[in-house]
């Protein structure tokens, strides 16, 4: 019986513990990363500005192939919603959901990740040289949170190695080009058919030549 009283003072001890260092953790997080791209910060920007093709750059993208997406709102822009579900407990349930833009400089999305709270994700470029600076910072708040301030000891490391895959793979994408960058493809020759061979001789007759009168004997 001592015993189990010792446990539960030495439980009580531990939780206090854990408060009062958690009144003096850090009450947000910022984890950013940044890349160069030789891309232009426009075409960055057709690529980031919506999640129709987020998954083509996304670090996550490969942790469950089975996950199940919904999109909604505008392909790009203000309001377009991606949402996703899987049954793979490092993906987990959310949704993303553009908050602001500002056209070929930066776009800020809020992230919903249900009862694991909420965060901000900004992608801002910059013109550098002849390409584009790339900058992707996230952002959580941890008031009242106590435990998330432990979690949020680690975001550094791990979402900070999440987002330099992420920006490789964002790099690689916007340098490989858009069908609408692509340039144009020649078309081949094609043979007119009889009707436009007929129209065409009824619009511009030849001229046929008069016969030479025959050499005099």
């Amino acid at each position: 019986m001592k015993f189990l009283k010792r446990l539960f003072v030495f439980g009580l001890v531990l939780v206090a513990l854990l408060l009062v260092v958690g009144l003096f953790l850090p009450t947000s997080a910022h984890v950013e990363r940044a890349i160069t791209t030789s891309a232009s910060p426009q075409a960055v920007y057709d690529i980031v500005s919506g999640f129709r093709r987020f998954n083509e750059w996304s670090p996550w993208a490969d942790l469950d192939p089975n996950t199940r997406y919904t999109y909604s709102g505008p392909d790009t822009g203000v309001g377009a919603r991606m949402e996703w579900q899987s049954d793979d407990s490092s993906v987990g349930s959310g949704s993303q959901e553009v908050l602001a833009v500002e056209p070929g400089r930066s776009v800020t999305n809020k992230l919903d990740f249900g009862s694991q709270g909420q965060a901000t994700a900004t992608i801002t470029l910059a013109p550098e040289g002849d390409g584009t600076r790339i900058v992707w910072a996230f952002d959580s708040s941890f008031e009242g949170n106590f435990l998330g301030r432990y979690f949020g000891l680690m975001f550094e490391k791990y979402i900070g190695a999440d987002y330099e895959k992420g920006l490789a793979r964002l790099k690689a994408v916007a340098e490989a080009g858009t069908p609408a960058d692509a340039p144009p493809i020649a078309a081949e020759p094609v043979a007119p058919s009889p009707e436009d061979q007929r129209a065409d001789s009824a619009s511009n007759p030849v001229e046929q030549a008069t016969p030479a009168p025959p050499d005099p004997q």
